[in-house]
């Protein structure tokens, strides 16, 4: 084929067409949209664990709403309240993958109390379901809370109990298996049982600490029930749950009453069963959607409710309100989801 001479007219026609094809195809190449995944907000959330069903509620509520709203989630969780050092390194992390905003609940209040700043930088921070303490200096960064007042829960506990055992009743012992020390939600909790048992007959006279693990709550309530008798035991929803089986191998059920301090999947079957006697429920599923809508809303700049707390129920096998359940529990079969790429 002989080589087009520069000096053809031909030719410069030819080049110039070409010239104009190419540079419409970068101007489109550069006018390109980005994908949605790409421009999708992204979000970081953190949990203390994800042990039992009350944060795995939290983790539905957060899930299906950034599926809603076409939003990028990551979940993170430290893996019990005692590692307070890996869940500051995951909110490092949430940093690094430039998340838009963090959603937290803290494994301790006021861990982060002068220091927040130094982890998340100028990102907007959320709190969830526990109480984030935080000084001036750090205040700005706090955008929103979601969470309920725990004195409440105990304190509807407690009230339970005492409508029950009023003073001049007759003594009723309790064991009392709160949970982990560290936790954020466990020292109101019996701050308000304590104060509604006031001028009752319940006296607590035993108190098992441990994490919120399965094994470790199942060795604590052997332990109450192998001591002094006692009429109730009153815990954390792991606790509980353990309880149920071991009074089952004891032949001690019905004998021993159980009462919740909140609600979980296998309390809420024992509350259908009438092997749980009253549980509260401060909505976790719904925690979990309302402090993703305020992310949401702060990074988009719409209104929102900066303090939100959802109305604390109580549950007995004769209330079981279907739409209070619904705002609680995760579905049966749900599991937990770490990654939602929209």
């Amino acid at each position: 084929m002989p080589f087009l001479s520069m000096r053809n007219p031909l030719t410069h026609i030819v080049l110039f067409v070409s010239s104009l094809l190419f540079a419409s195809h970068l101007a489109a190449q550069t006018n390109e949209k980005p994908s949605a995944a790409s421009d999708a907000l992204r979000i970081c959330a953190i949990y203390p664990h994800l042990k039992d069903s009350y944060w795995l509620s939290v983790n539905y509520g957060m899930v299906d709403e950034a599926k809603k709203q076409n939003v990028r989630l990551r979940v993170l969780e430290a893996g019990g309240y005692p590692n307070q050092d890996k869940q500051k390194e995951q909110l490092a992390l949430c940093q690094r993958w430039n998340a838009d905003a963090i959603i937290i609940g803290t494994v301790a209040p006021d861990m982060y109390y002068s220091s927040l700043k130094d982890y998340v930088g100028n990102t907007p921070v959320f709190a969830t379901v526990n109480q984030l303490m935080v000084n001036a200096d750090n205040e700005p960064l706090i955008k929103g809370a979601v969470g309920v007042d725990w004195y409440w829960m105990g304190y509807y506990t407690g009230e339970y109990l005492k409508n029950k055992h009023p003073a001049g009743s007759g003594i009723t012992s309790v064991a009392l298996l709160p949970g982990p020390k560290s936790s954020g939600g466990t020292k109101p909790v019996i701050q308000g049982l304590m104060a509604a048992l006031a001028d009752s007959d319940v006296r607590v006279v035993d108190t098992y600490w441990a994490d919120n693990d399965k094994e470790l709550q199942r060795n604590l309530v052997q332990k109450a029930i192998e001591g002094e008798e006692v009429d109730y035991i009153v815990g954390s929803a792991v606790a509980i749950e353990a309880a149920i089986s071991e009074l089952r191998t004891a032949n001690k059920t019905g004998k021993i009453g159980l009462v919740s301090t909140y609600l979980s999947h296998g309390v809420y079957r024992g509350l259908l069963r009438n092997r749980v006697e009253f549980a509260p429920t401060d909505k976790m599923v719904l925690q979990g959607r309302l402090s993703m809508q305020q992310a949401i809303s702060y990074l988009k700049g719409t209104p929102y409710q900066k303090n939100e707390a959802p109305i604390i129920e109580a549950l007995t096998p004769n209330n079981l309100n279907p739409k209070v359940v619904a705002d609680s529990l995760s579905p049966s079969e749900y599991r937990p989801t770490f990654y939602i790429n929209n």
